[in-house]
């Protein structure tokens, strides 16, 4: 209860540390006596299970790390393994993977070929370079190819739950090591189940957003001969709140058919005036020699919690295949200028 008074104005993350602390402090000693209470509070309660296993599975990586015992480190791992269909053990094995990396991987790579869905798929989500809201792991994103192993054991998974981990880790390598990314996707298509193309669409997904050739290309989006009339915006002052509307003509010009991925790219104004780029998603469209496909879209500056908005100039283009049009501008007008 005294830690929960501590809980104001912290993240989810900065609570379950405020419990794993309060946790270790309510039960001293060493590591096989954590373990120990660990596992008889997971025998004989119910209860032990949902958000409250965050903080314990901190504790017992913590704990471990502490002791710098093999044995230790080894009975974590297994100790997680045994307490993620609970709760996942994904931020809890960073700890460990930072103290160890190499040991790490070698215990869990066995785990890939586990019966339970819940620990393969702790063996991919638990090792991804840039899984949100966990601590970072440096030695994962300095050798990029460690994990590669692991997604190679994983990627025909019969789990639904575990491949759509493995493309998420894959997607995430692709900030740093593109060309290992497509290179991978490439074998995996080589030899593929059936649910293997959806996989890497998925993990290529960044790639092509970013407009990568590779990954268009083996996703069999090829260059393509097109002629672009747009977008062409329904308004160009836009009131704070409110939606950008546009239209475009994609037409194409060559003499063989085409596979078009096209997306649109908004370029959000920041706080000191500069503009970022953001892609979404629009369509695929296969586009007959001499074909026309229409476009239509409205984009809203409703107010979220990922994205914090700035009056003044923004621009909107359109990407086919990887190649955008020159950006259209329009104005975001401040709150005060919005309909009452």
């Amino acid at each position: 209860p005294r830690a929960c008074e501590t809980f104001d104005g912290l993240s989810l993350r900065e609570r379950a540390d405020v419990l794993r602390n309060a946790l270790l402090a309510d039960i001293p000693g060493d590591y096989a006596t954590l373990a120990h209470v660990i596992r008889s509070a997971a025998a004989n309660e119910p209860a032990f299970t949902g958000w409250l296993i965050w903080p314990v599975t901190s504790a017992i990586a913590t704990r471990a790390v502490d002791e710098g015992t093999e044995a230790s480190f080894d009975d974590a791992l297994a100790l997680l393994a045994e307490l993620t269909g609970r709760l996942t053990g994904e931020f809890a094995i960073r700890t460990l993977l930072r103290h160890d990396l190499d040991r790490a991987l070698d215990v869990i790579g066995g785990w890939t070929i586990s019966p339970d869905e819940h620990v393969r798929r702790l063996v991919s989500e638990g090792t991804r370079p840039y899984l949100p809201w966990a601590i970072r792991v440096p030695a994962l994103i300095a050798q990029p190819g460690a994990t590669i192993g692991i997604l190679d054991a994983l990627y025909r998974d019969g789990s639904e739950y575990v491949r759509r981990s493995v493309a998420n880790h894959l997607n995430d390598l692709s900030r740093d090591s593109p060309g290992l990314v497509v290179s991978t996707a490439r074998r995996w298509l080589a030899t593929p189940a059936p649910t293997t193309p959806a996989l890497v669409r998925h993990a290529l997904r960044t790639l092509v957003k970013r407009g990568d050739p590779h990954a268009l290309t083996l996703l069999g989006f090829a260059p393509a001969t097109v002629e672009i009339d747009g977008p062409l915006l329904t308004e160009t002052h836009i009131p704070w709140g409110g939606e950008v509307g546009f239209t475009a003509t994609v037409r194409n010009s060559g003499t063989q058919s085409a596979r078009l991925a096209i997306d649109y790219v908004v370029h959000h104004r920041r706080a000191n005036g500069t503009l970022t780029t953001k892609v979404f998603k629009l369509t695929t469209a296969h586009v007959a020699p001499g074909e026309e496909f229409a476009i239509e879209r409205r984009h809203s500056f409703r107010a979220i919690t990922t994205r914090r908005y700035y009056p003044g100039e923004h621009a909107i283009a359109l990407q086919v295949n990887g190649v955008a049009t020159p950006p259209v501008v329009f104005e975001l007008l401040p709150a005060a200028d919005s309909p009452a």
